[in-house]
């Protein structure tokens, strides 16, 4: 990679102590202190070629201190674009030959040391959450020695939070995967000795179901899950496969940072976990069912008790996450049904790989609840809907049956790596 340097500047503090650790990514093994500095102007927003690309902004930033936002090129289109712009961003593509800028018409001064990150989406248009580089490690004991997959799209939080544990921490070495690598990790982490990964539930469901027996050869000591509703039928079938590895997984977003870590290979969290405050740790509440953190990971300007816009249910001595608020209650003829819930009882069916559930418009009821599932490699179901939908009866409400299921053959994905169940 030819790109041109920043070293006419004067870095905003010494190198990150992670500098020397081992990165796997391209095909090639390098370390973050042989990775060029871009020349960047401020504010910046970098549209990554590719996965390299996206780890030389980060040591930029992480050097110079230069105003950034990160993001693959795929995940910013045009209007998108324009916005960055008018927010006075020079919006820059990040290739082997450099930065190519759009100069906005209205520059503005540069604000030293903020990242920005683009939330997801999932409530509509992806919108601009500020942090520093501080916020964004919230990793900060010492750790062992480890090599992590990263899977993730460039500049999103989860990306960032493997990628500041590596530049932070000594011993964290990184390998990462590109888009059209995903189908084929497991190979790739078992040949550079990966034994960390961290994925949404659909990464690691995608895995099982196309090459469980490739993923089993991978010496994984720690896995983590986030990202989505994490059930238990899929900790079990990781527990399975690992028995010896630590089973995490978190509860983190752009706006309140990571917020909820569990190790007990239980879905949810323990109740008596509500209303705990503990200095410099995340309070959790419950307010109309709706999940309430206040954190001191927050974004910029997001002090104090945020709304999450997740849906949760106390169930027994656990805090269980189902779903988003605008998408997880089905109304049934005045009976209101979890989609969550309803998924995790079709996800412990030993037949079923993957399952997503939704509501949709019927005559008198007003909404009924269907379902399109992905049926496990080596189950065969002649009456797949048939039996499915008895499953279902034998643990569900009349009312939360599903009417229709849709048996898929693939596991659908989206470039952040859920497939919005």
């Amino acid at each position: 990679m030819t790109v041109a340097t920043a070293g006419h500047r004067t870095p905003a503090g010494p190198e990150p102590a992670g500098v020397d650790n081992r990165l796997v990514v391209g095909g090639a093994t390098l370390t973050w202190r042989a990775l060029p500095l871009p020349v960047l102007p401020e504010p910046s927003a970098v549209l990554a070629h590719s996965a390299v690309h996206a780890l030389t902004a980060a040591r930029q930033h992480a050097v110079y201190g230069t105003e950034l936002l990160l993001s693959s090129a795929s995940r910013v289109d045009a209007a998108m674009r324009v916005e960055l712009l008018d927010a006075g961003f020079t919006v820059s593509v990040l290739d082997d030959d450099g930065a190519h800028p759009s100069v906005p018409a209205r520059p503005r001064a540069a604000e030293p040391g903020r990242l920005w990150l683009l939330t997801s989406g999932s409530t509509g248009r992806p919108k601009r959450v500020g942090h520093t580089l501080d916020t964004l490690t919230t990793v900060r004991a010492d750790q062992p020695d480890r090599t992590w997959l990263c899977p993730y799209a460039p500049g999103t939080y989860a990306w960032w939070q493997v990628v500041t544990l590596s530049l932070t921490q000594p011993g964290q070495h990184l390998v990462v995967v590109e888009p059209d690598e995903l189908d084929d990790w497991p190979t790739v982490a078992a040949a550079h000795g990966v034994d960390a990964a961290s994925g949404t539930p659909t990464f690691w469901r995608r895995t099982l179901y196309r090459d469980a027996a490739a993923l089993a050869r991978v010496p994984l000591r720690q896995i983590t899950l986030g990202g989505e509703p994490v059930d238990q039928a899929i900790l079990d079938q990781l527990r399975d496969i690992f028995p010896a590895a630590r089973i995490s997984w978190i509860y983190a977003s752009s706006e309140v940072g990571a917020s909820i870590v569990v190790h007990d290979g239980r879905a949810g969290f323990p109740v008596d976990w509500l209303d705990r405050e503990t200095p410099g740790r995340p309070t959790l509440s419950v307010v109309d069912d709706e999940l309430v953190v206040t954190s001191p990971f927050h974004g910029a300007g997001l002090a104090g008790p945020v709304r999450t816009g997740d849906r949760v249910q106390v169930r027994d001595d656990r805090v269980l996450i189902t779903g988003r608020l605008d998408s997880d209650e089905i109304n049934v003829g005045g009976s209101k049904v979890s989609a969550g819930v309803v998924r995790g009882v079709l996800a412990e069916h030993p037949a079923v790989a993957w399952a997503r559930v939704t509501g949709r418009r019927a005559p008198v009821l007003g909404r009924m609840v269907v379902a399109e599932v992905v049926l496990a490699p080596t189950e065969h179901l002649d009456t797949a809907e048939a039996a499915l939908v008895r499953w279902c009866a034998d643990r569900l409400p009349e009312y939360a049956v599903p009417r229709r299921i849709r048996v898929l053959t693939e596991i659908p994905v989206k470039e952040s790596l859920k497939s919005d169940v």
